[in-house]
């Protein structure tokens, strides 16, 4: 028997994400997932007049194609990638893994290899700017494992975070945030090893509520590419390349990173920094406010949308909210400002507008946890 909550999830995806339409072509991207899910959105993709095209994918095949990765083959499967993504209207990648360190023994020049020519050049310049797309993880044990919880109860966790957010309500009650966003020259955030200072001035503000990501709750803007100075410390683990990164520390002069340590990463983080000019700029910065999702669990759609937390992001900007930044790198690095994680303030043009993870303007207090519940 089908799990009921594949239904309601699937909908979900092809109803309020990428609002399928009679004749939509809409490309599944099935990374590691169970077949019944694939089969359920598939149905529910051609109930609502789409054409469900299908690519299915598996973690441990990716790791050996990007372990003999060469320059002409990564350009062979981008080219024929992309033009499958831009034959399509809508795209749905629902990706699962069975280990989610499964590429960190893959050199780090063969992942360059495989993040310029394929995943840059097919989804960061079509499918993010050009279609209707949605991008999710499954719950598998691996994953119940690294958020330090059973199987049963992650899967709980897992189906409430998507499916059980009021996201409508949640896109009205972030359009004052948006409006004060767009109206802000500087912000100021202080906290934990923190004291940093950057302008939003001209850069447009974007809510998410589900068009995108699941489970989703952030609205991000950019920095101006050279207003960011300062430092940074991040108290969440971040997994990026199949490695695990821990107390990530920036420090930015003229909007530039010109220190970065984690740990025992360090190098490995540097040599990811220096990927390109813009993978030392930011492209991003974003508040978050999933009334569901309180601990970080090394997955990034998750703890991106921490409640009470912000992220910022080195590499490529957004067209969206476009700084001019370019890169092969957009890395979402989060830090969580509820007290139990060390507490902090965010400050528009000087004026308190979250503390501790709470926003303390009234007309912003709709998008505080015990507001957004259904």
């Amino acid at each position: 028997m089908r799990d009921p909550r594949y239904e309601k999830l699937a909908k979900l995806l092809v109803t309020h994400s990428m609002k399928v339409k009679s004749g939509d072509k809409v490309l599944i991207e099935a990374f590691d997932i169970p077949v019944d899910f694939t089969v359920t959105l598939i149905r529910a993709v051609a109930e609502a007049g789409g054409e469900p095209l299908v690519s299915t994918y598996h973690q441990q095949v990716l790791r050996a194609l990007f372990q003999v990765a060469t320059e002409d083959q990564m350009c062979t499967i981008g080219s024929v990638e992309r033009a499958r993504m831009e034959a399509v209207q809508c795209y749905v990648g629902v990706r699962g893994s069975h280990n989610i360190t499964e590429l960190s023994d893959v050199p780090s020049e063969k992942m360059a290899l495989y993040e310029k020519f394929w995943w840059h050049y097919v989804h960061s310049e079509v499918r993010v700017p050009k279609t209707r797309w949605v991008v999710l993880r499954w719950p598998h044990p691996s994953m119940a494992q690294a958020a330090g919880m059973s199987t049963e109860a992650f899967e709980d966790f897992y189906f409430r975070v998507c499916t059980e957010v009021d996201y409508a309500k949640m896109a009205q009650a972030m359009e004052p945030l948006r409006e004060l966003m767009e109206s802000t020259d500087r912000v100021r955030i202080v906290g934990p090893g923190t004291e940093l200072t950057f302008s939003i001035q001209g850069i447009p503000a974007v809510g998410c509520a589900g068009e995108r990501n699941i489970p989703d709750g952030e609205l991000f803007t950019c920095p101006v590419r050279d207003s960011v100075e300062g430092t940074i410390q991040f108290n969440c683990e971040t997994l990026y390349r199949g490695t695990l990164f821990q107390n990530i520390r920036l420090t930015f002069k003229r909007g530039r990173i010109v220190e970065a340590t984690a740990q025992a990463e360090t190098e490995k983080l540097n040599a990811i920094l220096d990927t390109d000019e813009g993978a030392r700029y930011i492209g991003e910065w974003s508040l978050a406010f999933n009334p569901w999702i309180l601990k970080p669990m090394k997955d990034i759609l998750f703890d991106e949308k921490i409640a009470g937390s912000f992220h910022l992001t080195p590499g490529q900007a957004y067209e969206e909210a476009d700084n001019g930044n370019r890169s092969q790198i957009h890395w979402d690095m989060v830090c969580i400002q509820r007290p139990e994680y060390g507490g902090g303030e965010i400050y528009f043009d000087d004026k308190l507008i979250r503390k501790d993870g709470l926003f303390v303007l009234e007309e912003l207090a709709g998008l505080n946890p015990d507001r957004l519940v259904m």
